[in-house]
């Protein structure tokens, strides 16, 4: 059925030789219909479709583990900037600082004006954070653009100058995986594809887990996730 999404199967691992030995089980005339595999940074993953569909299909690195690593560099420091200031500013105005955790990683647009007062107190005495607050925002802004690969491609290298320039190092480790997976990541801009839905599907599993504490049998816990996740569709 078309635009519905299906389970095709649960590997026992996640070993490139596992993963290669499935998508190789799949008939070579539907081989040929996959357009595109979209993956996190595992090369487990991503080397084993490339040898399977060879050079028929596009793989694509997901957009927003991409944003998950370069996020970590933002993340990494603020830890460090909210050290020193909680060294170096009085209580009350450490305090005056309270939830940026929560604040960096909102969405601008979603920013409420006491959020946006903080963020500019924070970056009063954090200059430094600022930047990379900045830098990490013009990247999303970037995936979030109707482009195409090759113009991604040239913001993004462009992107990568201005860190470069900036003298910052937080996203020393995210630029070194930019530089291996380059084709990969840009591949987004394709067909702008993601892998939310197995992100989404992993979570609410986690979720039936813990709520499922104490069921030892797989396939009773197997029968509980198909349940919670078709039981409506198939009752209905």
């Amino acid at each position: 059925m078309a635009g519905k999404t299906t389970i095709l199967a649960v590997l026992k691992g996640r070993t490139k030789e596992t993963v290669k030995e499935f998508l190789s089980s799949i008939p070579k005339r539907l081989k040929k219909t996959v357009k595109a595999v979209c993956s996190d940074m595992y090369e487990g993953y991503t080397n084993a479709a490339e040898e399977v569909f060879e050079n028929y299909t596009v793989i694509i690195i997901d957009r927003f583990h991409v944003a998950k690593l370069y996020r970590k560099g933002l993340e990494g420091l603020r830890k460090k900037e909210m050290k020193r200031l909680e060294k170096e500013l009085s209580e009350d105005e450490y305090k005056k600082l309270k939830n940026v955790m929560w604040i960096l990683r909102k969405d601008v647009g979603d920013l409420t004006d006491e959020e946006v007062e903080i963020l500019k107190c924070l970056f009063q005495y954090s200059p430094i954070l600022e930047l990379a607050y900045t830098l990490c925002n013009d990247l999303t802004d970037i995936f979030e653009d109707d482009i195409s690969k090759s113009v991604a491609t040239c913001r993004i290298n462009d992107w990568k100058k201005n860190v470069e320039e900036s003298g910052l190092k937080c996203f020393n480790r995210f630029i070194s995986t930019l530089d291996k997976f380059m084709d990969k990541i840009t591949n987004y801009f394709i067909d702008r594809q993601t892998s939310g839905f197995v992100e989404g599907l992993n979570n609410k599993i986690k979720v039936i887990k813990r709520r499922c504490y104490g069921i030892l049998n797989v396939k009773h816990l197997f029968q509980r996730i198909y349940l919670d996740l078709e039981g409506y569709s198939v009752y209905a």
